[in-house]
């Protein structure tokens, strides 16, 4: 049977693997130690009789619905949402960095640290990296520019797996000077402004310069995109640890290119082959759909590096991008909109089947439990 419809996720040497794995990872950003003196404070806060795993899932839980609550109020990224829903989403990416820096902590001072939380963990970032992505263009009203929403909306995911594509190529996950720290901080920053001035805010320009305030986030996501993907990839091109400079599982550094490529490749096609408009009209779900997918790659890359296995290009995650593509070429024979809603549906069951699976087949063979005071990981803030 393919590899990528076994109903068992890990094979028995996957699992034996996963149980030698050590967390690796190098470099401190700018604002860390600042940061670090207030995550100290907060574990301490924390009764011992609450799972890492509970701390991180929670976190992610409050960011996702309040970002939903901004996509509700603006689905095109140009509509104006109340004062309340940018303050809300300001405190739920508060919440969520501050839970997800210090589960990695609590799993320590618990003496509950294990591979399944760093997992976790990860998978956590990954899905959460896709909905602080569209909150991002939400907030300075990006949705105006199509092919700008589109860039921004995807970067941050490009990014993200990419950093784990890294780690797969060396062992190491390494942070720059300027990283996820610094970067959630300055989008609760934009959330602010925009409570206080509205999306109209990013609208005015800047005496001098000339320039539209929205030009500025776009200029540090290009900025951080250039020096971002030069440290990734020299890292990816010179830094395996495996045989003849190979991945972590001797395999071909370049394996994971095929995956991120073939779905931006895709997402890129159908936004511009468009005959309704779909990515223009709809650019909150089309983005939140491809990101469901990206985060189901970006776990599946956190697995084999975790488990020192092979990426198999063949997964069911591409079914729902599939099948707008397909849609495409038959000249939309039936409405993009509701296909883009399938995808959507298809890429969440299958993102949340492969998770669920995992963590529970780990789960059962580290005889731990998900979410109670057992064997968890390590955060990437430790």
């Amino acid at each position: 049977m393919p590899h990528f419809l076994c109903p068992e996720p890990l094979s028995v040497a996957q699992l034996k693997r996963l149980e030698e794995h050590k967390y690796s990872a190098s470099g401190r950003s700018l604002f860390e130690p600042a940061c670090q003196v207030y995550w100290n404070w907060l574990v301490q806060q924390i009764p011992t009789t609450i799972a890492p795993n509970t701390l991180t899932i929670i976190g992610l839980v409050v960011n996702i619905v309040t970002t939903v609550v901004l996509v509700y109020y603006c689905p095109s990224a140009t509509e104006e949402a109340p004062a309340w829903a940018f303050f809300l989403s300001a405190l739920g990416l508060f919440i969520y960095q501050s839970l997800d820096a210090i589960d990695g902590k609590q799993a320590r001072r618990t003496n509950s640290s294990s591979p399944l939380g760093e997992l976790f963990d990860h998978g956590c970032d990954a899905v959460s990296t896709v909905f602080v992505a569209v909150g991002t263009c939400i907030s300075c009203g990006i949705g105006m520019y199509p092919d700008w929403m589109f860039f921004c909306g995807f970067v941050g995911m490009f990014m993200f797996f990419c950093a784990q594509w890294q780690t797969y190529v060396s062992g190491t996950l390494r942070f720059g000077l300027v990283d996820v720290t610094e970067v959630q901080i300055s989008i609760i920053v934009m959330y602010l402004m925009s409570a206080f001035g509205g999306v109209g805010l990013w609208d005015n320009r800047l005496p001098v310069v000339g320039l539209k305030l929205s030009a500025f986030p776009i200029i540090g996501i290009i900025g951080g995109f250039l020096l971002s993907t030069y440290n990734y990839f020299y890292v990816i091109l010179n830094g395996g640890v495996g045989k003849n400079g190979s991945t972590v599982a001797d395999t071909s550094v370049l394996t994971p290119g095929m995956h991120i490529g073939l779905i931006l490749t895709l997402a890129f096609i159908i936004f511009k082959k468009s005959s309704t408009q779909l990515f223009q009209l709809h650019p909150c779900l089309y983005i939140l759909t491809f990101g469901m997918v990206i985060a189901k790659i970006s776990n599946k890359l956190v697995v084999a590096h975790m488990t020192k296995s092979e990426l198999y290009l063949p997964d069911t995650a591409f079914i729902g991008p599939g099948l707008l593509f397909l849609n495409q070429y038959f000249n939309s024979f039936i409405d993009e909109y509701i296909v883009l809603w399938v995808a959507m549906v298809l890429s969440l069951l299958d993102l949340t089947r492969y998770c669920t699976g995992v963590c529970l087949q780990i789960a059962s063979h580290l005889r731990i439990s998900v979410f109670s005071i057992a064997p968890q990981g390590h955060s990437h803030h430790d």
